[in-house]
């Protein structure tokens, strides 16, 4: 980008940044694409409760293999990384 580097503020986040994730802004005359936040939001705490529940409920019963309830609790960890990322993006006045 050649503008210089300068705390965005809330009103560039709505107007849309230049280019931002999309390397095919602009081509044949389409709007650059704009992230859904909202969504991603909605499926990390779907993806965070799901895979917690499961991973317990995994690791609760005793004849089965403890390394698939490790991997639904990692992946509960890694929604739940997730989450904060788009809650702080969402703050700072992303679009989405």
């Amino acid at each position: 980008m050649s503008e210089p580097d300068r705390p965005r503020s809330r009103e560039d986040y709505e107007r849309g940044l230049p280019d931002h994730h999309d390397p095919t802004a602009g081509f044949a005359g389409a709007r650059p694409a704009r992230s859904a936040l909202t969504l991603r939001l909605v499926l990390a705490g779907f993806g965070l409760v799901f895979c917690l529940l499961a991973g317990l409920g995994w690791l609760a019963v005793e004849d089965l293999p403890t390394w698939p309830g490790v991997v639904l609790l990692v992946l509960a960890a890694v929604a739940a990384v997730d989450l904060v990322i788009i809650v702080r993006r969402k703050a700072r006045g992303e679009p989405g």
